[in-house]
């Protein structure tokens, strides 16, 4: 029937959920918090996660991205006690199923969870594994010369231990570079170990860091080996290091310069030979002068710093980007021998792009969805980035829509992405760029809801 994890600090309602949930004839374990849920979701292997947004020791929005990078087939949906657009957004981004609001959506939870149960179940079956995006040198586009530079950079240290420190926006592809230079290594054969800082709360980032004893504390029922260890004769990328607790970033500092850290419960330290590589899309200078990052941190991260290059500073690189990713997605959509237009061209290399080359990988993913011929047409693009970028786009700009005509194809590509997302809403909303609750008011202004 299919198995359900439900995290939630609040005890009368999570067993409330898991009696419900159990007479739907689904097998349900509980978690009262985000260490525990991350126990159970190795011991068990849930085929979906029902998750609090707001627990004791974790953000439920950013740990999905944790949990869903640990358990690709799984499918995650969050519960929030009130609807929140941003949180929202960054659900859909971190790939939940579903977002719904306690009391407001209490008549849909079950309905929910047997469409995420049917589709992890799907998952399982037949879904295979993505390529990564960038995973060698090789890979990376680089035809600007600051990316050029960096990769220049980046080529040279890979053949080091040196610890590297990553900056740039959000979206630039310091994962990537992260992993390019872990690939290139001598360290290739041994893990590349990620771990996203803004995901945990201090005590659970410390837990997952550098693991535990048993008996350390309620529920460590086994010593646990942490992602430092894990990471052993290989490379630690931490991401978002600017989030990590002051606290915490004393013991990563030892981790630096002795090779050694403490597991909480342990008495002695354990030791392991391993290349740090941290990212962050912060001003670690300014963080410094703010008194929430560690200035001896920063200095041993940043032995050498690469700035990767927001989008809109390489537009050089746009249209080879664009074209990489219509051919990735078209073959895994089975659409072949698509093409950009000549207009869509213009506005991509018009377009600002704040979320950097996610957000051109997510367009272009959208795109392939929703077109019908064998070219991206300027109509295929969101409204609101049309918009932004007519001034490159004038052909396109001059043929006035009225508003019938502009509803009209807006409920069109609504319809065809829910016809593609086989009816998944949070899924709907994140290829269309837009909030889960927008989604749901366009919806029902087009009398679509179901």
């Amino acid at each position: 029937m299919g198995s359900i994890l439900i995290i939630d600090d609040e005890d009368k309602l999570r067993q409330l959920l898991a009696r419900i949930i159990g007479l739907e004839g689904f097998k349900v374990w509980e978690a009262p918090d985000g260490r525990t849920a991350l126990r159970m979701l190795e011991q068990h292997n849930p085929d979906v996660v029902l998750c609090d947004v707001k627990l004791p020791d974790a953000n439920g929005v950013s740990l999905v991205s944790e949990m869903k990078a640990r358990k690709p087939a799984a499918e995650f949906i969050l519960l929030t006690a009130y609807g929140n657009i941003p949180d929202g957004v960054r659900a859909i981004k971190n790939c939940a199923f579903e977002y719904l609001t306690k009391a407001d959506d209490n008549d849909r939870i079950i309905p929910v969870l047997h469409q995420a149960v049917k589709k992890a179940i799907d998952n399982r079956r037949s879904k295979k594994p993505e390529t990564k995006i960038g995973s060698d040198f090789e890979s990376i586009m680089a035809h600007s010369p600051l990316l050029k530079d960096a990769l220049q950079t980046a080529q040279k240290v890979a053949a080091t231990s040196t610890t590297v420190l990553l900056t740039g926006e959000t979206g630039t592809g310091k994962e990537i570079f992260a992993r390019a230079i872990h690939a290139a290594s001598a360290r290739m054969a041994k893990n590349f170990v990620a771990i996203n800082c803004a995901a945990f709360g201090k005590d659970l980032l410390e837990s997952e860091m550098f693991g535990y004893r048993a008996g350390a504390f309620t529920g460590a029922v086994k010593d646990r080996m942490g992602l430092a260890e894990e990471a052993d004769g290989g490379t630690l990328f931490l991401d978002e290091v600017a989030e990590m607790p002051v606290e915490l970033q004393a013991k990563l500092l030892r981790l630096l310069e002795s090779g050694e850290f403490i597991k909480i419960g342990d008495q002695k330290p354990t030791r392991v030979n391993l290349r740090l590589i941290a990212a962050t899309h912060q001003n670690l200078e300014e963080a410094i002068r703010k008194g929430t990052f560690r200035e001896d941190l920063f200095y041993r991260l940043a032995v050498i710093q690469i700035q990767l290059p927001a989008l809109r500073e390489r537009r050089e690189d746009i249209i080879p980007l664009a074209e990489y990713f219509l051919q990735h997605f078209s073959k895994s959509m089975s659409k072949s021998d698509l093409v950009l237009s000549q207009e869509v061209n213009a506005i991509l290399k018009q377009y600002n792009w704040p979320g950097n080359i996610r957000e051109l990988k997510n367009l272009i993913e959208r795109c392939v969805v929703l077109t019908d011929g064998p070219s991206i047409s300027a109509s295929d693009l969101p409204f609101a980035l049309r918009q932004e970028a007519t001034p490159a786009a004038p052909s396109f700009a001059s043929k006035a829509l009225s508003a019938f005509e502009l509803a009209s194809a807006e409920k069109l590509h609504i319809q065809k992405v829910l016809s593609y997302t086989g009816g998944n809403k949070t899924e709907t909303a994140r290829l269309l760029n837009i909030a889960l609750t927008t989604l749901y008011r366009k919806l029902d202004e087009f009398g679509l809801r179901s």
